[in-house]
């Protein structure tokens, strides 16, 4: 049996240095490191877990932001008249109330012009009451003394024409006398027809239709001061109805002309949010559909609104052909969402956005 203990000693003894200080003897390096194999695995996990979410992230439907406006029913107010702005005292965003003035404007010739109509219908109006009243008594037993007289000159021409046409007669007196007595008794009889008439005229009075004349005078006089009365009226320029001043276009001394706009007010009770969206995004929408909107100015305050208009919007409006070969083209529909509850700080021109994937 051999000796292993010496076989032993005398590996170690080999395995010494010059020194004689042991040499230290690696065993396990020809086995792989645990850590390294750990770290691999984690390696290839992770790459395969974010390959994993962007797969699942592509497969995944966008989700699909419309972008919409706060509107609302705006009035444009225009001068109906012409002349120099004199009173503004509304300022741009200020609340106001129906009927509240909102512009004077000055033109002093209209006003004269409403002043010479009033005198004109008094002038008229006191035509007609002569009319009615009928002719004086005084005019009357004018006439009527002047019938008497043309009566006693027709009694003396025809006494100098008898006179005349018998001393004509006897050949005393030339014929040219006989003319003049023969003319002077025709104009007696004349004047007497005429006073005549002119009497019965003043008993009988106006005719019905001098009254009518007189009347439709009065009628003409009034309708012209009817409309400079409704000229005047619109140089007071009022609230139709009670909103906030939206924009403000003429400034004090300022001369306007009929149908230039002078301010526009916004009707705040109705308010409401557009979109324009084409028309495959309505396919399933209708009037009383309800969806959550956002409004950024207001912090993204989600309020809930209902459809109650979809309309076409023009041919100019915005459109995207279906194909590349222009087939047919989608049109652009203007839908108009209202709060169901009311925001008192909601205002025109405000965006407002909706997730339309989960809108519906």
């Amino acid at each position: 049996m051999p000796d292993t203990s010496r076989d032993s000693l005398s590996i170690s003894k080999d395995q010494t240095d010059d020194l004689g200080e042991p040499t230290p003897i690696h065993l396990a390096a020809a086995e792989p490191p645990k850590a390294s194999k750990a770290a691999a695995i984690i390696v290839a996990f992770s790459v395969l877990a974010i390959v994993g979410l962007s797969l699942w992230y592509l497969v995944q439907p966008q989700p699909l932001l419309v972008q919409g406006e706060a509107d609302a029913t705006r009035i444009d107010i225009a001068a109906r008249v012409d002349g120099r702005v004199g009173q503004r005292p509304v300022s741009r965003g200020n609340n106001i109330a129906a009927q509240q003035l909102l512009v004077a404007i000055d033109n002093p010739e209209l006003l004269m012009k409403l002043h010479e109509a009033e005198a004109a219908r008094t002038v008229a109006l006191a035509d007609l009451a002569r009319i009615e009243v009928g002719t004086r008594a005084e005019d009357i037993a004018e006439r009527k003394v002047a019938v008497a007289s043309a009566e006693a000159s027709l009694t003396l021409d025809q006494q100098t024409y008898d006179r005349v046409k018998q001393v004509t007669a006897g050949g005393f007196e030339p014929v040219a006398k006989l003319d003049e007595a023969t003319a002077s008794l025709d104009v007696a009889r004349r004047t007497l027809e005429q006073a005549k008439l002119a009497y019965q005229e003043a008993v009988a009075g106006y005719t019905a239709q001098e009254r009518g004349v007189a009347k439709a005078a009065v009628a003409k006089a009034e309708a012209a001061i009817a409309t400079l009365q409704a000229q005047v009226n619109e140089l007071t320029v009022k609230a139709p109805i009670a909103g906030q001043v939206y924009q403000i276009g003429v400034e004090l001394g300022e001369y306007v002309s009929p149908g230039v706009p002078l301010l526009s007010l916004v009707d705040l009770d109705d308010i409401w949010l557009r979109f324009d969206l084409r028309e495959d995004l309505v396919k399933d929408l209708k009037v009383g559909d309800r969806f959550t909107a956002k409004i950024p100015a207001l912090g993204d305050t989600p309020i809930t609104v209902e459809v109650r208009t979809i309309a076409t919007r023009g041919e100019y409006a915005g459109w995207r052909a279906t194909r590349a070969t222009g087939d047919f083209d989608l049109r652009t529909f203007e839908v108009r969402a209202y709060p169901i509850e009311k925001l008192a700080n909601l205002r025109p021109g405000m965006s407002a956005y909706a997730d339309w994937n989960g809108a519906h």
